[in-house]
């Protein structure tokens, strides 16, 4: 389970890093538009900016499902831990102060 969990988080990590320069390089200062329709030419081929648009918005909504599934696996392996008495890596549990 560990090993599911390392490689979903390499994955999220590489759809953020693509999802970031993709709005980064192209942005073009009209993000409160609202136009969220697909839009066409006259011929009904898609633009580089429909395109953009599209994968923009696959991108975004892969990373969401993605935490989603990281979030289920991380709280999996915190109950299997704490059921076999382990220290998970992943949990965020605090260790005590050394004593002086």
């Amino acid at each position: 389970m560990q090993t599911a969990y390392n490689i979903l988080i390499f994955v999220a990590l590489l759809v953020a890093v693509v999802f970031s320069v993709l709005v980064f390089i192209t942005g073009k200062g009209d993000a409160m538009s609202g136009g969220g329709s697909i839009r066409t030419t006259f011929k009904g081929k898609a633009s580089f900016d429909d395109y953009m648009s599209r994968m923009t918005l696959i991108l975004g909504a892969s990373f969401f499902a993605l935490m989603l599934v990281i979030d289920g696996v991380s709280n999996r392996i915190d109950l299997a831990s704490m059921k076999h008495g382990v220290s998970s890596p992943i949990s965020s549990t605090k260790t005590p102060a050394p004593k002086k």
